[in-house]
């Protein structure tokens, strides 16, 4: 026979599982925090000042970012907040998602395609390229340390040599290929796996003085409650880099558009990029050609100009620092048309590139 809702309620009372308070008091004691930096209260000066306040205590920020500053990456110094850079992406590899590969069966083959497509790049308007030797795509095969390397330095020393003016962004996950990089003429460590627990990377940006991209990332698309967890191990993330002992303003975040995300999580992301502000840093977001745009309109990667162009125009109006991207001159047309609406930089400055 069916119980009655009030007789399943009887059942699962936990009330007479309870022990008695006495039993159990010691159990839940608290130490409290003392505060500090507290302002007395002047009720004899009304106003104001008649009731208790904090200060900051002696040198403390107020932890409120107005104003990212600038970081010095290689020959250019950024001053964050003005407009939205434009990173064009140079892939040492064999499979990249976007057919955008570049690696030869000769090395000296790869090394002229990427100077060759690092300096229309530049030319297109991109103010800083990014060079990888790893596809990062879901599922991607990993690539040894000396193949890595292989593909990754020689490119890296050549583009510096022809391109002494351009900061270069090395794309790794990996110490050695990062290290080598930066003695070949990199300017910038992008870890995609920046929220990883091992803060190796980031102990080698902070000894080589260098900044570091800290990038969102998960092994599988399980979250609670999507943004704030984003957000909250991005914060830990920034965290662990100064106590690696990273300098706050070399440090940029990036949230990891389709990494460990599904496409649902990666457009809310799109939605709500005014939230990731409230790290306080510059931040890096690279939707370019992506499979969550291919998913949207059903197109393959080499039809996704558009859709990758539109993410552009919403990042440069949420006030994203820099776009990574594949097809630099659209989106640095892009992102200086909305850069002259949303933050009001005047067209006859921006210039054109070409």
């Amino acid at each position: 026979m069916r119980r009655t809702w009030h007789e399943d309620l009887a059942v699962t009372d936990r009330s007479s599982w309870r022990r008695p308070w006495s039993e159990v008091r010691g159990r839940f004691e608290r130490a409290l925090p003392a505060e500090g930096g507290v302002v007395e209260a002047r009720p004899d000066l009304g106003g104001g000042a008649a009731t208790p306040s904090f200060t900051l205590p002696e040198g403390a920020g107020g932890g409120i970012a107005t104003d990212l500053g600038e970081t010095r990456i290689g020959p250019r110094t950024f001053r964050w907040g003005a407009a939205t850079h434009v990173m064009g992406i140079v892939n040492v590899t064999p499979d990249s998602f976007s057919g955008d590969g570049i690696l030869a069966d000769q090395p000296g083959e790869t090394i002229a395609r990427a100077v060759a497509m690092a300096t229309a790049m530049a030319g297109d308007g991109a103010e800083l390229l990014d060079v990888g030797g790893e596809s990062t795509r879901p599922g991607h095969a990993v690539v040894d340390v000396d193949d890595e390397l292989a593909r990754v330095v020689p490119v890296v020393a050549a583009i510096r040599a022809a391109l002494p003016e351009v900061p270069i962004s090395v794309d790794t996950t990996k110490p050695a290929v990062a290290g080598a990089a930066i003695e070949a003429g990199a300017n910038l460590v992008n870890d995609v796996w920046g929220v990883a627990a091992d803060d190796a990377l980031a102990r080698l940006a902070g000894e080589q003085g260098v900044p570091l991209v800290v990038m969102h990332n998960r092994a599988e698309a399980r979250y609670r409650s999507f943004l704030a967890e984003v957000i909250a191990d991005l914060e830990r993330a920034l965290e662990r880099a100064l106590a690696a002992g990273c300098a706050w303003e070399t440090l940029l975040v990036d949230p990891g558009f389709g990494f460990g995300k599904t496409p649902e999580h990666n457009l809310e992301l799109l939605r709500r990029l005014d939230a990731l502000h409230v790290l306080g840093r510059p931040i890096v977001l690279g939707t370019s050609r992506k499979s969550t745009l291919g998913k949207v309109l059903d197109l393959p990667a080499d039809e996704r100009l558009e859709a990758t162009l539109a993410t552009t125009a919403l990042a440069a109006a949420a006030g994203i620092d820099v776009v990574r991207v594949h097809d630099v001159r659209a989106n640095v047309r892009v992102a200086r048309m909305t850069d002259a609406v949303v933050r009001r930089q005047a067209a006859a400055t921006a210039g054109d590139p070409g």
